[in-house]
């Protein structure tokens, strides 16, 4: 995807931001950070709700970001945390490798390419996989170039001296060893079928970004 009229900024904390302040929709249910393990690297929490009537998922994830030159890539992958086990009422979904690559092509535009290799666990209907990839995927890419479009401006009435992204004395997230995390398995949780369950009208309401 081509944005123009911004660059999204290189920064993994910028980029998860802008995301929040604007580009999250209603489709996210809870989102926070849980912990630090180097200046560059994070593990986060992420719940977000499926197309009715199918179970709503969360995900724990490692994430990095790393600088290549004009490019920048955010990548992340799923783990186990101790204090923040699978829940009663979500499915824990696996992200296998997710990510951004952003490419720089010019002083306000960038070339966005999104790679999400996920597990929902469980079988899922042919129309959520269809759905998935013709509407959300697109339509949330639509929504982070809007929020990078307005972050700056945003930015500078919130917190403008905040940059932990460029200043990582300034990160308040608690620092935690590797040893505590372990990678997550999609075959060590619940596996579910879905599969026969029909889609049903919901409510749209207008959540882009005012």
């Amino acid at each position: 995807m081509v944005c123009k009229g911004c660059f999204l900024l290189p920064e993994d904390h910028v980029w998860r931001s802008a995301r929040r302040r604007y580009g999250s929709g209603t489709c996210v249910i809870e989102t926070f950070d849980i912990g630090k393990l180097t200046a560059n690297a994070d593990v986060g929490y992420y719940s977000w709700r499926c197309p009715k009537p199918l179970k709503n998922r969360d995900v724990i994830t490692l994430r990095s970001w790393l600088p290549m030159g004009s490019d920048y890539i955010i990548m992340n992958y799923s783990v186990k945390h101790p204090k923040y086990p699978p829940k009663k009422d979500l499915v824990r979904a696996v992200s296998i490798q997710t990510g951004y690559l952003i490419q720089r092509q010019g002083p306000s535009s960038c070339t966005l390419i999104y790679l999400a290799q996920v597990d929902p666990r469980g079988s899922l209907p042919k129309w959520v996989v269809n759905k998935s990839s013709q509407f959300l995927a697109p339509k949330a890419m639509k929504r982070i170039h809007k929020a990078c479009v307005k972050y700056a401006e945003w930015k500078q009435r919130h917190a403008p001296a905040h940059k932990p992204w460029l200043y990582p004395e300034q990160n308040s997230l608690p620092s935690m060893p590797l040893s505590e995390l372990r990678i997550q398995h999609a075959d060590s949780l619940e596996n579910i079928d879905e599969s026969s369950l029909a889609e049903t009208k919901e409510e749209h309401s207008d959540d882009e970004p005012h």
